[in-house]
């Protein structure tokens, strides 16, 4: 099966409409179909139904769908991965407004030895470092367990850490020494944020759909939500916010991850320099 042939069936699947799949692979509409009809039959199995009313996926298209999109997900980090190995120095992705102190700890700890090389650090949104690493346009990036997946992904812990309610300084409960998650379950002058799903939309509810850490601090601020976090976090703390100790929160572990197959040298220092060996 070619690469060509799983976009052409992936672009059908998605869309589940022959003519708008054809302009979004910027190709007719009969060579389309002349070419998922080839696929059909050398796979002995029917991929799509189509009627008058349309077109839908059968139980084999379906996984093919599934398999098919991470097959060109693997070629296109691929493709990225073998680029950078071309390029001079190290991208590392970060959560914009995360782990700063520990970030600055450890590029300063890296940058002091023998084999440093220029690091590209980019500031991402929540979530959005994970993704990048898997499609190969970074090269490291920090991770936050359990928030952050580590599916597929060689890591070295860095730091564990509890966690703090960012509330409105002016909220009754800020003036607690400690909280449990229980206190903050039930606030609806204070909805919980709603942070964006791995493709990027947001689930339902009342509370603000958040981008990032600027904004959700912002929102905090004006006593429009409240957010737990990690401890780190008190280092950027606003004069209008207040952090409390949560007792029951799970630890947040920070980790770097990159992929397996990296034969990096710059990445192998930036490692021993994290790990201080």
């Amino acid at each position: 099966m070619e690469t060509r042939e799983l976009r052409y069936f992936v672009a059908v699947a998605e869309e589940l409409h022959f003519g708008r799949a054809a302009l979004r692979l910027g190709m007719a509409q009969p060579p389309l179909s002349r070419a998922i009809a080839r696929l059909e039959r050398r796979l002995g199995t029917v991929l799509l139904e189509r009627d008058s009313h349309g077109v839908a996926l059968t139980g084999a298209g379906r996984v093919l769908l599934r398999e098919g999109r991470t097959a060109l997900e693997a070629v296109a980090a691929a493709e990225a991965r073998t680029r950078r190995a071309g390029q001079p120095g190290l991208v590392l992705a970060a959560k914009a407004g995360a782990s700063a102190d520990l970030l600055a700890g450890l590029l300063a700890a890296y940058e002091a030895g023998p084999d440093a090389v220029p690091v590209d650090v980019r500031l991402c949104q929540y979530g959005e470092q994970g993704r990048l690493l898997r499609r190969g346009e970074v090269d490291v990036a920090l991770l936050h367990l359990p928030f952050d997946s580590t599916a597929g992904l060689d890591t070295e812990e860095l730091h564990t850490e509890g966690q703090v309610a960012l509330l409105p300084a002016a909220h009754p409960l800020a003036t607690r020494r400690e909280l449990r998650l229980a206190d903050l379950a039930d606030l609806p002058d204070l909805p919980a944020p709603r942070y964006p799903r791995a493709d990027g939309s947001h689930p339902d509810g009342p509370g603000p759909a958040i981008r990032d850490h600027a904004q959700l601090h912002q929102l905090i601020a004006l006593g429009r939500t409240r957010a737990v976090l990690p401890e780190s976090c008190r280092t950027q703390l606003r004069p209008d916010v207040t952090a409390v100790p949560v007792l029951d929160a799970p630890p947040v572990t920070t980790v770097l991850a990159w992929p397996p197959d990296s034969r990096s040298r710059p990445l192998a220092a930036l490692l021993r320099a994290a790990t201080g060996g």
